[in-house]
Order: structure tokens, then C-alpha cells, then sequence
């Protein structure tokens, strides 16, 4: 009897563990399956730049192989791209669709387009965000999410079709990690997420903040999940380890009495004081964020929004030096200064709005443009920053501006010309002239106050020398202040306001796509024929779409010829791009002889003629034969009258005419294809010389 007992005991627990063990390896099987099949789909039309998670997986419906869902890039791919016509073009699916797998990089200059698996990419001279695209295989090491976040209000999240099966297997999920989240919180753990399930974001599952201890990657979602606030069944249940790896939290040292440190100190000084995390932005990719303040991610109410100066519409961001070499007497008369400004300026919707950048070794966002809409507001908000600290990086500052200060998200107004106004004492730590070009290329006015430059004795420690003439839109002083020393920074607060608020004179705001009068020369002849006719306006579509167009922008105009001409619409006729493209679209097929000479002409007389004083004069003529007039002599005077003028030829069209019309050096304004449906080759072409012209200018 008690062998029995014993024996049966024995087989009971051999039972017990044996179910124990077998438990686990079930449950992460489950968890395995979810993370690998459930896969969102998204839409043809989805740009990456409007999906915040930085790596995902999706899938592709078919159809996407379409011109209206546009690319631009090879192989890497501006955010503004379609994600699935991206795929199509790299080669990673067909127009079967297929899952995907997507990476956000950062932004790129150069853009370059082809054509590729049936679709065609474009050029674009830059961008502040890219992406990859490769097979739909997950990385090891890294979770997925199963729902992706919009940064459109109308769609924050796009969830997967779900599996019946796996319902009580995600309900047990969402109830693991919610009580593994409130085991990390109360041990201190804060680990940075990056997606989302819920359609209604709150504060708390916006945003995580990171240590500045080094993270451990995980592939376990139950371990890194923060607490919820919402139901478990739309608590944050991924997360991407790698990608937090890469971001370290932002050390922002605060001043702690002295008035000036040598920066080999400032490692020690950093150790000793207070370090604020680095929060994300909500609603921003993790590549378009860099560095970002408590303030701007938590603004105060306002108290009331003002009008403001109604004649200095400017968006203005201010990188304010926050440097140990300025010390806290000097940093604190900085402040006073930015206050006085913020006051002169009359700060309000309707007139400037006003953010502050601060850099030291490296810059972070004090507020942006839409946290205060009075002076008020922002001149108590100023009195409130504290010194971070370290070099006068000033490079890495209007890299970080240019990228990240001037977005929809942070309240620019896009009508608005965009203005930095940089303050350094003495001179920078390193150097400015690619970040402040490709700054300028993006349209922004770069001005420089620069206090107690460097003596004679001590310019051979300036990296950069000359580097205000490298750095501001233009080299004729308008753009920079000198001022001896700090105590005299309140006399140029006038001055100052008086050039930033000069609409006028911010040339920088004029950038090579929102700055021309664009005058196309059709050719209507019967040699071109009803259906090449079609894709000429075609050909002449595709370039303007490409332009910003409004009445204050570029602004498109159109003449047909034979051995007569029309005017098919002059350059105030239409103010919107849709407006332009339906227009092209209505242009009747006329027929007739070839007079190109009379052609070039009368667009002189009746579209060049009228075109604003500010605008490039930029004519585009297309043709596919020999004029039966000289072509010469109306060019010349066109040139003579500033026309910068391109001629595309097609077939028959004779080349020493192209180069007769097209604006020096002929090559970089005359194009030739043998054929109409070739046209479209040109396309990008055409846009990256007249870009590269426009960015060659002199600026002075």
C-alpha cells in the first residue's frame, strides 16, 4: 500500500513538471505566430513620410503600378514617395503586391530618378526624411507591429485584418504585458516605444523616456512595454530595441553658478547637475525629431492668442548660444536681448511667430513656432531657459533646424517666409557653410549676429574663417550684425527686427521651384499629329506638377503655334496647381505649318512681357521640326530680355535650331529624343537644371 501511494505521487509530479515545461514553448510559439503574421496592410497611395514608426512590415495591395501614385529616388527614397509604387520600382514586389519591409533613414540630398520595373521615379534635389525598402522578412531581434501610426488625424492607426484564432491568445498578450509594464515601471526601467494601437493617443502612451544607461535589445514584448493608461486591448505591445539603441538620452546640463567654463571641463560639470531626458515628439518619425525639449512636447495653456503685426509675417526660429564660453552673466543678457525682440516684433497668428533653438555640443528645441501666439507668453517662456552648455557647435545647429524646426507639425505656415537668426559669441566651434547652403536651398533666410568676433591675435583659432559670407543668403551686409560686445546688444534690437521683417529682401525664401514665370512653346503642327499632341501636354504636365504654383509662387503659362499663335492662358490666369494641370489638359490640338520664329516672339510679347520683376523668366519650347522662319534672331532678343530658355526636340526637329533657341551652354538647355513617348525622359531632367542654375547663382 505505501509503494503504491508513493509510486502514484511520483507519477503525478513527473506529470506536473513535464506540463510545466511544455507550457512555455506553446506560449512563445503563440507569441511568434502573432508577431510574424500579423501584418497590416496599407493603401497604394501611403507615403512612408506619413507613417511615424521608423521599421515596419506591410503589405501591398495590387494596382499599386500606377503614375498618379508618385516615387522619387532610387534605391533610396524620399519620404514623400508612394511605400508601395517604391517596392514596385526597387524590384521587391510586382503589381501583384506582397509584404514589405521598411526602413526610415535620414534625409538625403540628390534624389535621383529612373525608370524601373514599369514605373517611373523621379529627381528631387533633397529631403529631410528617407526610407528603404526590402523583402517583407522581419529582422532578428527586432518586433513589428501588428497597427501602424498615421501623423493624420483622420487615420492614426491602420489595423490588420484580424485572425479569430488568435483572440483569446492577444487578449492573454495585452494582460502579460500590462503586468510586466507595471514591474518595469516600478523598478525605474523606462524603455522608449515607438508604436501604437490606439486611434485616441493620451499623453502617457505618446511618449516614453529613455535613461542615459545603455539599452539591452529584447525580442520578448512582454518585457519592454510600458504601463497603459488606455484598455489592454489598445496598449502599445511592440517595440523596435534597435532602433532606441541608436538615440541616446539628451544630457541638458543646467548652469550651476559659474560664469564661464572651459569646455574640457564640461564632462565633470555635467556629471554634477540635473539631466533631463529626451522626449519624441508625437506624431513625428523617429528620424525627423532630433533633439527635443520638455517645453515644446508640454506647452503651457496660453493665456490669449494675438493678432500680432499683421506687416512682418515671418516664421522665426532664433539658435541661441548656449555655449560654456559665453558664461552666465553674458547667456542671461542673451536672454534680455530675445525678449526685446520677441516684444518689438508683436508677436501674434496673423503676423511673426517666434521659436528658440539653443546649441552647445548639441542643439535641442526650447519651443517651437506654435507653443506661444503673444509676446507675453514667450518673453516669460524665454526668462525660463537655462544653459545646456558645452562647444558653439553652429553647423550642427542649422542642420538640425533645417531638418526638423520648419514642419507643419511644429506650426509653420508654409506662406510664411522662414527665417534663422543665429547669435555667437566670437565665432563657431565648427563649420557652416554645407549646412547653412543646404539650408538656404531649402528656403531659409539665414541671418548672423555675432558678438565680440574674434580679434586679429586670435583668427587663426577660427575653423571657418569668413564664415558669416559662408553662411548667410546674401554677402552684402544686409544679412549680418556685428556687435562689439554684449553690454551694447540692446541697440541692435531695431535693426534687426526691421531686416527680418523685410519681406522684400528675404531672397532666401525663393527657392528654384516656387520662384519662376514658366512660359511653354507648343508645337501644334499636323506633323505631330492628334495622339502625339496628347503626350506632349503630357510631357507639360509632369513638369509643372512639379512646381509650387500660386499666384505669389511659380506661376505657369501656355502657347500654341502653327504658322500662327495662340494663347492658350497667360501666367495670372490660374493660382492653383490643379487648376494649371486641368487647363494643359483642355488644350486643343490646332494643326498647321511650323513658324517657331514668330512663336518665340509672341510668347516674348505676350507671357514674358507681362511676368513679375522678382520672377525668373524661364521659356520651354517643344517641337518636332524645322521652322519655316529663322529662329535666331527672336531668340537672341528673348535672351537679351531675360528668358532663360529650353527647347526639346522631337524627330524631325533640327538641331542647330535647339541650340539656336536654348539659353548658354546649350547642352544643359537643349534636349533631343527621337520619339514622343520618349518625352517623359526629360522630365527630371529638366527640373534638376533648372534647379542647379537657380542654386548657382551668385550671392551677392
Amino acid at each position: 500500500m505505501k509503494a503504491t501511494v508513493i509510486a502514484t505521487f511520483f507519477g503525478a509530479f513527473l506529470i506536473c513538471t513535464y506540463a510545466a515545461k511544455e507550457a512555455p514553448k506553446k506560449t512563445k510559439k503563440a507569441k511568434l505566430y502573432f508577431t510574424l503574421t500579423d501584418v497590416p496592410q496599407i493603401d497604394c497611395d501611403v507615403k512612408a513620410g506619413r507613417i511615424i514608426n521608423p521599421e515596419f512590415i506591410a503589405k501591398c495591395p495590387p494596382g499599386c503600378q500606377d503614375v498618379k501614385y508618385r516615387v522619387y529616388g532610387t534605391d533610396i527614397y524620399a519620404s514623400f514617395s508612394s511605400v508601395c509604387n517604391a517596392a514596385i520600382h526597387s524590384g521587391i514586389i510586382d503589381n501583384t503586391g506582397g509584404k514589405i519591409l521598411v526602413q526610415k533613414v535620414a534625409g538625403h540630398s540628390g534624389y535621383r530618378g529612373s525608370f524601373s520595373n514599369g514605373v517611373r521615379s523621379l529627381s528631387l534635389p533633397r529631403w529631410r526624411e528617407s526610407f528603404l525598402v526590402s523583402e517583407g522578412k522581419p529582422r532578428k531581434g527586432v518586433t513589428y507591429p501588428s497597427t501602424l501610426e498615421y501623423s493624420s488625424s483622420k487615420s492614426t492607426a491602420v489595423k490588420s485584418e484580424p485572425k479569430k484564432p488568435e483572440q483569446d491568445l492577444k487578449a492573454t498578450k495585452s494582460a502579460d504585458t500590462a503586468n510586466a509594464s507595471e514591474k518595469a515601471s516600478e523598478q525605474g526601467d523606462a524603455v522608449r516605444k515607438e508604436y501604437q494601437t490606439s486611434p485616441v493617443p493620451t499623453p502617457a502612451t505618446q511618449m516614453a523616456t529613455t535613461t542615459p544607461t545603455p539599452t539591452t535589445t529584447t525580442t520578448d514584448p512582454s518585457t519592454t512595454t510600458p504601463k497603459p493608461t488606455t484598455t489592454p486591448a489598445t496598449t502599445r505591445s511592440t517595440t523596435v530595441a534597435a532602433a532606441a539603441k541608436t538615440r541616446p538620452g539628451l544630457h541638458r546640463v543646467r548652469d550651476i553658478g559659474s560664469s564661464s567654463i572651459h569646455p574640457a571641463y564640461s564632462s565633470v560639470v555635467a556629471a554634477a547637475s540635473t539631466m533631463e531626458t529626451d522626449l519624441w515628439k508625437p506624431g513625428l518619425s523617429l528620424f525627423d525629431t532630433g533633439f527635443s525639449s520638455k517645453e515644446e512636447l508640454n506647452p503651457k495653456p496660453l493665456e490669449s492668442i494675438s493678432q500680432g503685426n499683421p506687416n512682418c509675417k515671418v516664421d522665426l526660429s532664433f539658435l541661441m548660444d548656449g555655449s560654456w564660453s559665453i558664461g552666465k552673466r553674458r547667456f542671461q543678457l542673451q536672454k534680455q536681448f530675445l525678449s526685446n525682440v520677441a516684444q518689438a516684433l508683436g508677436i501674434g497668428s496673423a503676423g511673426p511667430l517666434m521659436g528658440i533653438v539653443q546649441y552647445g555640443d548639441d542643439p535641442s528645441t526650447e519651443f517651437n513656432l506654435k507653443t506661444y501666439a503673444n509676446s507675453k507668453d514667450l518673453r516669460n517662456a524665454i526668462e525660463k531657459i537655462s544653459q545646456k552648455g558645452g562647444l558653439s557647435n553652429v553647423g550642427k545647429a542649422l542642420s538640425f533646424v533645417n531638418k526638423n524646426f520648419f514642419l507643419d507639425a511644429n506650426g509653420n505656415r508654409g506662406g510664411a517666409p522662414n527665417v534663422v537668426v543665429v547669435m555667437v559669441d566670437g565665432w563657431p566651434t565648427d563649420r557652416v557653410e554645407e549646412a547653412s547652403r543646404l539650408a538656404r536651398e531649402s528656403g531659409i533666410n539665414i541671418f548672423f549676429v555675432t558678438i565680440e568676433a574674434a580679434a586679429e591675435s586670435e583668427k587663426q583659432n577660427v575653423i571657418e574663417p569668413n564664415f558669416v559670407d559662408k553662411a548667410v543668403c546674401r554677402t552684402n551686409g544686409f544679412y549680418s550684425i556685428t556687435v562689439p560686445s554684449w553690454f551694447g546688444l540692446h541697440k541692435v534690437v531695431q535693426p534687426l527686427v526691421k531686416r527680418v521683417c523685410d519681406s522684400d529682401r528675404l531672397v532666401c525664401s525663393k527657392t528654384c521651384l516656387n520662384s519662376a514665370d514658366i512660359g511653354f512653346v507648343i508645337d501644334g503642327s499636323s506633323s505631330v499629329g492628334t495622339s502625339n499632341f496628347r503626350t506632349v501636354l503630357q510631357f507639360v504636365a509632369n513638369i509643372s506638377k512639379e512646381f509650387e504654383i500660386s499666384d505669389t509662387d511659380t506661376r505657369i503659362g501656355a502657347v500654341q503655334y502653327t504658322y500662327e499663335q495662340r494663347l492658350e492662358f497667360s501666367f495670372d490666369k490660374y493660382s492653383t496647381k490643379q487648376d494649371v494641370l486641368s487647363a494643359i489638359k483642355r488644350i486643343s490640338y490646332w494643326s498647321g505649318g511650323t513658324s517657331t520664329g514668330a512663336a518665340i516672339s509672341y510668347a516674348s510679347e505676350q507671357l514674358f512681357s507681362k511676368s513679375k520683376p522678382n520672377k525668373r523668366k524661364i521659356m520651354i519650347l517643344i517641337t518636332d521640326g524645322r521652322s519655316y522662319d529663322d529662329v535666331r534672331v527672336p531668340a537672341m532678343a528673348a535672351h537679351r530680355n531675360g528668358v532663360i530658355a529650353y527647347s526639346v526636340g522631337v524627330a524631325w526637329a533640327a538641331q542647330d535650331e535647339l541650340e539656336a533657341i536654348a539659353t548658354d551652354p546649350d547642352k544643359e538647355h537643349s534636349f533631343f529624343v527621337d520619339e514622343f513617348d520618349n518625352l517623359y525622359r526629360f522630365v527630371n531632367q529638366l527640373i534638376q537644371n533648372i534647379c542647379t542654375e537657380f542654386n548657382s547663382q551668385p550671392r551677392n
